[in-house]
């Protein structure tokens, strides 16, 4: 694997692996009405061959778009390297009931009301109604995007570096771009 292309990869990983990683929360951009819509999403792992992993309410906004065109960007930036990982791919559902309980289980109690809402999210509440949970029936979906590109953008004098990476027979072949 080249170099910079291991260097995507472990600054991704870090993003899941430590909490206080810029990596961990990345802007996801996809297309409704033929508009770019864009949310901050937590990234909960790197799966084989960079598929990234994300959770997400089923019924929100995203969910709809993605299944209308499962084509997204993700936007990572770390400001102390000043060093910006875009990846472009396609959207998967998770749909095999072992994994999504296995990832449900490793959420944290507190973190679960995420997913657990009466209300869909979005949804508009007067400024002193409670929000009702319904643990009973958790609206939990495991979102993966499988990398079709990644492009690495590194600030540097006296040059910056722009690589872009392409999936292509499952093998990844490398070119370089004017920063």
């Amino acid at each position: 694997m080249n170099e910079y292309l291991q260097k995507c990869e472990a600054e991704l990983v870090n993003g899941y692996a430590k909490k206080r990683h810029p990596f961990r929360y990345f802007s996801l951009a996809t297309i409704a009405d033929d508009k770019p819509r864009l949310r901050t999403v937590v990234l909960r792992k790197l799966l084989s061959d960079f598929t990234l992993l994300f959770y997400t309410d089923l019924r929100s906004a995203k969910v709809s778009q993605l299944q209308e065109n499962n084509q997204v960007s993700a936007l990572f930036y770390n400001p102390k390297k000043l060093l910006q990982i875009r990846v472009d791919g396609e959207v998967f559902f998770e749909t095999d009931e072992k994994i999504l309980k296995s990832y449900w289980n490793n959420i944290p109690e507190n973190s679960r009301k995420d997913y657990i809402t009466k209300l869909k999210p979005g949804s508009s509440i007067n400024e002193d109604d409670e929000i009702e949970y319904d643990a009973e029936n958790p609206n939990f979906v495991a979102v993966k995007i499988k990398a079709h590109t990644i492009e690495y953008l590194q600030l540097q004098r006296p040059s910056h570096l722009r690589l872009l990476f392409s999936r292509a027979d499952d093998q990844w072949k490398m070119q370089n771009l004017v920063p």
